[in-house]
This record gives structure tokens, C-alpha cells and sequence, in this order.
């Protein structure tokens, strides 16, 4: 199969979505890998590096004409739509709940979409999102302990503390791997840190986990707003699988925060958990509304990303295998996990949520596979 990897040229986007090893391990199965001009330096992986793992570096128009499976980081950006195709598999992230105008755009031109957030395996795992999931975690703490700095608008407090003045209080909404990795952080800086969660089960866990050093309690209403009310950094860290965020802090619950406190929206590639969020870049991160810093944006990840593309390659390329060895059909058809990955195939949703968000028609995948496989 010949394979594609795209450069990102979302803003401030620096990942790329196959590293050099990643491409030998193609080429040694017997592929062809395309590597568009330039797609790995933001990764420190020069064209020279993906030459001598017997990749092609190619011209952008020859890597997405060319290619029969495309390999991204983010989603597809408007001046690319019209380079999707019927006849092309792409892989990638794309986070369709929060985003119509791609989702139609994927619908109209028959693509098989595989969304890396929604590839799910047994029991409700996200392998494919985990990793991001944990950098985004740990660069919410460490972006929240900078944005709460008086020069960025910050309340002028040290998430830490020092010895006779309190630590900051943080409080993660969301116990999953981002809440979990942010809570991880901000304990180690020393901060007062809270974790809000619907799932008494996951609390346990976490207890252990963190041996102890945070306080849990349940996400109500009103434990919310107390919570809020006394943080200096709260962090959006809510998931609901290939759906919308829930917009759990209202623009009136921001009265409620204390001026200067911090508001980190790792849920803003799904809408955000915070009614007044919108996304933002790493060059122009922050904003403030009713006195509440914002922090919102929708590729954190991207600051890092010589470890964000080697976690990324380290979880996709078994999946990208399987594609390339089987092909699209039996791979998917073969891997449920995989299947779960799918939000878009000849024309049609297939991903319930997506389809819900848009009010658009909704087919299961089962139907459209044979379609597919012939």
C-alpha cells in the first residue's frame, strides 16, 4: 500500500504523524511511504532522516494525490478540503462533534475517515487518544501554573506556594487520563489540589493512585460551584467519546471565581467544558472573560512534539499495519477497535455521536463495510 504523511499547517502545529523509525518499519513490510517536503523538521525529523528509512519525500500535492492511506496529526483545515477524495483512507485526528463544516465536507467527498479519538478497544480504552491525553494532562498544570503569573493576567500566585504562604488550590474536572496526569502534576508542584468525578469506582482508583495527596469528591452542581469558587486553577479535563463536551461551568458560574483565577480547557477540541471557552493558538493562547483568564488551545500537544509524534507513532502504527497489510475492509472488519475509529464511509456517518451533534444521518458501518470491501 503507499502510504502518506501530510505536513500540518494548522497554526502552530509542529507534530508530525509518523516518525522515521515509523516509516522503516512500513517500508521493511513492503510499502511505499510518501513524506510530504518538510512534514517532521517541526519534530526535529529532517527530510534526510525519512530518506534514509527509505521513505520518499514528495511535493504536498503528490503526497495527498498519491497516497492510498494518509497519515495526519490534525484534522484537515478548509484550504485542504478539496483534496479529499472517495478513493483515499485518512487517519487521523479529527474531533467531528465540534466541527459541521469538516464533517460535511468529509460526507461530500466519500473519504473513509478513521478518527484516532474514537478508535476503541475493550473496555472503553482510548489507546489511540491516551497519550495526547497525557501530555495534554501534564501541560495543563504546567500552562495553568504560567498563565496564573501576573504578566499573563494571572492571579500573581505560585501554584506551589512556599513555606508559611498556602499552595494554590486546583481543581481538575474530570478524573480520566487528562484529570489524572494534571492532578499528577500538580501534586507534584505542591499544589491543593481537587478532583471532581461522576464515578465513585474511578475516585477509588485515583485515591490510590495518587496515593492519597488529592481531595475527590463528586461532580454535582453545587460541589462544582464551591469548588470553583474557592480555585485559583481549575482544569476542563471532561470526555464523552467522539461527542461534545458538557458545558459544565456556566458564564454566570464565573462570577462565582475569584479575578485572576485560571480556567484551562482541555476539553476545546470537543466545544469545551466552559460556556464562554473558544479555541485559541500557542502564538495568541489566553483571554479573559468577567475577569477570568482563559487558556484554550485546541492542540496543546503541539508545544512539544518530539514526545508528542513519538508517543502518537508509538500507539498508531500498529493500526496504520494493519490498514496497509490487510487493507481498509478486513482491517476494520477483523479489529472492532478499529471499527470504533470510523466516523465517516462512502458518504455516510457512521459514528452515532457525530451524527447526533449535526443532525445529520447516521449508518452503521456494518452496512457500508461490504460496499467497502468490493
Amino acid at each position: 500500500m503507499r502510504i502518506g504523511v501530510a505536513k500540518e499547517i494548522k497554526s502552530d502545529e509542529y507534530r508530525v504523524a509518523l516518525t522515521p523509525a515509523g516509516a522503516l518499519e512500513l517500508t521493511h513490510r513492503g510499502h511505499e511511504v510518501l513524506v510530504e517536503d518538510g512534514a517532521g523538521e517541526g519534530s526535529a525529523f529532517p527530510n534526510g532522516a525519512y530518506g534514509a528509512a527509505s521513505a520518499h519525500v514528495v511535493s504536498v500535492d503528490e503526497v495527498w494525490e498519491r497516497a492510498d492511506l494518509l497519515l495526519k496529526v490534525k484534522e484537515p483545515v478548509a484550504s485542504e478540503y478539496g483534496r479529499l477524495r472517495s478513493d483515499l483512507v485518512l487517519f487521523t485526528y479529527l474531533h467531528l462533534a465540534a466541527d459541521e463544516p469538516l464533517t460535511r465536507a468529509l460526507v461530500d467527498s466519500g473519504i473513509a475517515a478513521v478518527a484516532y479519538e474514537t478508535v476503541e478497544s475493550a473496555g472503553g480504552r482510548l489507546p489511540l487518544l491516551a497519550p495526547m491525553s497525557e501530555v495534554a494532562g501534564r501541560l495543563a498544570t504546567q500552562m495553568g501554573a504560567w498563565t496564573l503569573e501576573k504578566s499573563q493576567g494571572g492571579r500573581g500566585i505560585l501554584l506551589g506556594g512556599v513555606p508559611g504562604v498556602p499552595p494554590a488550590k486546583v481543581v481538575v474536572l474530570g478524573g480520566g487520563i487528562v484529570g489524572y496526569n494534571a492532578a499528577l502534576v500538580a501534586v507534584g508542584m505542591k499544589a491543593d489540589v481537587w478532583v471532581l468525578d461522576k464515578s465513585v469506582e474511578r475516585m477509588r482508583e485515583l485515591e490510590t493512585m495518587l496515593a492519597g495527596r488529592i481531595t475527590l469528591a463528586m461532580s454535582t452542581k453545587l460541589e462544582l460551584e464551591e469548588a470553583i469558587a474557592d480555585a485559583d486553577l481549575v482544569v476542563g479535563a471532561v470526555l464523552i467519546p467522539g461527542a461534545r463536551a458538557p458545558k459544565l461551568i456556566t458564564r454566570e458560574m464565573l462570577g462565582l471565581m475569584k479575578p485572576g483565577s485560571v480556567i484551562v480547557d482541555v476539553a476545546i477540541d470537543q466545544g469545551g467544558c466552559a460556556e464562554t471557552s473558544r479555541p485559541t493558538t500557542h502564538s495568541d493562547p489566553i483571554f479573559v472573560v468577567d475577569g477570568v483568564v482563559h487558556y484554550c488551545v485546541a492542540n496543546m500537544p503541539g508545544a512539544v512534539p518530539i514526545t508528542s509524534t513519538k508517543a502518537l507513532t508509538n500507539v498508531t502504527l500498529p493500526y496504520v499495519e494493519a490498514i496497509a497489510d490487510r487493507g481498509f475492509a478486513q482491517a476494520v472488519a477483523r479489529d472492532p477497535a478499529l471499527a470504533r475509529g470510523v466516523n465517516v464511509l462512502g458518504g455516510s456517518v457512521t459514528y452515532q455521536a457525530v451524527a447526533d451533534a449535526h443532525g445529520l444521518d447516521y449508518r452503521p458501518l456494518g452496512e457500508l463495510l461490504p460496499a467497502a470491501a468490493g
